[in-house]
């Protein structure tokens, strides 16, 4: 089976690490743990009403969607180091752009491999096909969604280092 980048997302070795003990702790003791509360909801009685069960068998579900997400992306995983420091946008990225007067900051790549303080747009977004492989100082244009075109000038690239 040959490997396609459209489905290959980049992942720094301590983020695939991350990630990895993740999808272990759910498949493993979050697992048990769910499943005694589960039990120890049925314990007390009628199912049809009984709000703790539904909430437990809630989680749970919840739980095993995530074990598969995880699982997927971490065998499409690509682990390597972050890209070079050289100004040059790519997945890994923190990019800074100029969108018509608006200065934006965000991740190019995956929203796993970030926290929650900067935003993430991927490298297949109308935004992020438009400046991968691009270079600080650069300048490109991308259509928006609603169909006008979007000019857009980049002003920095750096790795993303967590």
């Amino acid at each position: 089976m040959t490997e396609t980048t459209e489905n290959v997302t980049w992942l720094t070795q301590e983020a695939y690490d991350r990630l990895k003990a993740e999808r272990d702790h759910l498949a493993g003791a979050g697992r048990t743990e769910i499943a005694k509360k589960i039990e120890a909801a049925r314990d007390e009685g009628d199912l049809r009403e009984n709000g703790g069960y539904h909430a437990a068998k809630e989680e749970q579900g919840k739980q095993e969607v995530r074990i598969r997400q995880l699982t997927q992306l971490l065998e499409s995983a690509k682990v390597g180091e972050a890209p070079a420091d050289n100004g040059v946008v790519a997945p890994g990225m923190v990019v800074t752009v100029d969108l018509g007067g608006e200065e934006m900051r965000f991740l190019l790549g995956s929203r796993e491999v970030s926290d929650a303080s900067l935003d993430v747009y991927s490298e297949k977004s109308p935004l992020g096909a438009a400046i991968n492989g691009h270079q600080a100082g650069d300048s490109t244009s991308y259509q928006a969604p609603s169909g006008r075109q979007v000019a857009v000038k980049i002003l920095s690239a750096k790795p993303y280092t967590g």
